[in-house]
C-alpha cells in the first residue's frame, strides 16, 4: 500500500539537534537500546533497532520487513488508527539506508506512566482496562485486510521456539531469553509430557496451529501484552508499546499471550479475565458467538507453545498444571474444520 507516513532515510536525520542524550537501562530484554533525548527543549526517549544487537529482529517473518515491524505500522499509517483509548508516542521513525540493518523510532516520554518493571500485582481497575483496550483494539480491526499483514502467524508462533534459540547460539548470541528457551523446551518434556506431547511438534511446525486458528476470526493484534509494555496516562489511556510482533491473528491470542506471560502479576483468576475481556468484545460491538469457544481453547494452547519453556523453567507447579489441562483438552481441535464467526 502507498505510504502514509513519511520515513526519514537516517537516524542521523531523526536525531538531529537532540542534547543530553542519555543510555537508559530497562526491563528490555531484546538487546534494542533506548535513550532518553531533549530536543527543541522537549524530553524523548529513542528505541534503536538494530537486527545486529536485537535478537527480536531476527525472527522470521519480523526480519523479512524492511526497517522492522514497528516501521512498517507507521509507514502505513496503522498506528494512527488506533482507538482513542490508546496513547501512542511514536513522533518520527527513521530507517537508515546506508546501514540498512538499522532503524529508531523517536518517541514522547512516557515512562512515568509505564506499569512498574517489579513483581507487584497490577490494579484491578488498571487490569481491568487494559482488556477492554484490548478489546477495543481488536474490534476497531476486526475482519483485517491484507494493509495489517506484517509479521505472519507462524512466526508470531516461532519466536520462542528451539530454532530460534539454536540461530542465536550459532550467531555466538549471549542474550538471556534464547539460551532460557534453549534450556527450556526439553525440561518441559520431563515435567510436563502431557503438554509436551501436544506443543512440542507445534513448537517446530505451527501450521496445524495456525490453519485451526485461520477457521476463526481475524483481527489485528499486537503480538506481547506483557505489563513491561504497558501503561496508563493521565487520561486513562493505555500506553502500548514495542510493536514488534504485530499483523493479523486470532484476537484471543494477545489476550493468551497477557495471561501466560503476566501470569504472577495478574489480579484476578485467569477465568475472570478471560470473561472480563469476552464481555468488553461484546460492549464494542463484536458477537462472540458461535466461534468463541473454539478460538480460546486453540490460543491458550498456541500460548504454551509460545511459553512451554518459560512454565518449564519453573516445575510442574499450579501454573503448568492449569495450562497442561487446557492444552490436553484443546488437542483435538487440530486439524478439524470449525466455524468462523
Amino acid at each position: 500500500m502507498p505510504d502514509v507516513r513519511p520515513v526519514l532515510t537516517s537516524v542521523d536525520e531523526l536525531l538531529a539537534g537532540a542534547e543530553d542524550r542519555v543510555t537508559l537501562d530497562g526491563p528490555g530484554k531484546s538487546g534494542a537500546i533506548l535513550e532518553r533525548v531533549t530536543i527543541g527543549g522537549a524530553p524523548y526517549v529513542v528505541k534503536h533497532l538494530d537486527r545486529d544487537a536485537d535478537w527480536s529482529l531476527r525472527i522470521e517473518g519480523a526480519a523479512d520487513v524492511p526497517g522492522g515491524p514497528p516501521v512498517e505500522l507507521w509507514r502505513r499509517g496503522v498506528l494512527d488508527a488506533l482507538p482513542d483509548c490508546f496513547n501512542q508516542p511514536i513522533v518520527a521513525v527513521a530507517h537508515d539506508h546506508d546501514r540498512p540493518q538499522r532503524s529508531a523510532l523517536l518517541m514522547h516520554d512516557v515512562g512515568r506512566w509505564l506499569v512498574p518493571a517489579d513483581d507487584t500485582v497490577v490494579p484491578l481497575d488498571q487490569h481491568e482496562r487494559f482488556l477492554d483496550h484490548m478489546a477495543a483494539l481488536h474490534a476497531r480491526f476486526w475482519d483485517a485486510g491484507p494493509d495489517l499483514a506484517v509479521v505472519p502467524p507462524a512466526d508470531r508462533y516461532l519466536e520462542l521456539s528451539p530454532r530460534m534459540a539454536a540461530a542465536e547460539a550459532a550467531l555466538g548470541s549471549d542474550h538471556l531469553v534464547p539460551r532460557l528457551v534453549a534450556q527450556g523446551w526439553p525440561l518441559l518434556e520431563r515435567v510436563a509430557p502431557r503438554a509436551a506431547a501436544v506443543v512440542v511438534p507445534l513448537v517446530h511446525e505451527p501450521g496445524p496451529l495456525v490453519d485451526a486458528l485461520a477457521t476463526t476470526p481475524q483481527t489485528f493484534v499486537h503480538g506481547n501484552w506483557k505489563l513491561d509494555n504497558l501503561g496508563t496516562d493521565d487520561g486513562e489511556r493505555t500506553v502500548l508499546l514495542d510493536w514488534e510482533l504485530p499483523g493479523i491473528g486470532a484476537p484471543v491470542s494477545d489476550l493468551a499471550w497477557y495471561l501466560a506471560i503476566n501470569c504472577r502479576r495478574l489480579p484476578t483468576p485467569k477465568e475472570e479475565a478471560i470473561a472480563a475481556y469476552r464481555a468488553a468484545l461484546e460492549r464494542h460491538g463484536v458477537a462472540t458467538e458461535p466461534w468463541w469457544d473454539r478460538q480460546l481453547a486453540l490460543c491458550l494452547l498456541g500460548a504454551l507453545v509460545q511459553f512451554g519453556w518459560e512454565k518449564a523453567l519453573g516445575g510442574y507447579d499450579d501454573e503448568l498444571a492449569w495450562w497442561e489441562e487446557r492444552v490436553v483438552a484443546a488437542a483435538p481441535l487440530l486439524g478439524h474444520d470449525g466455524v468462523r464467526g
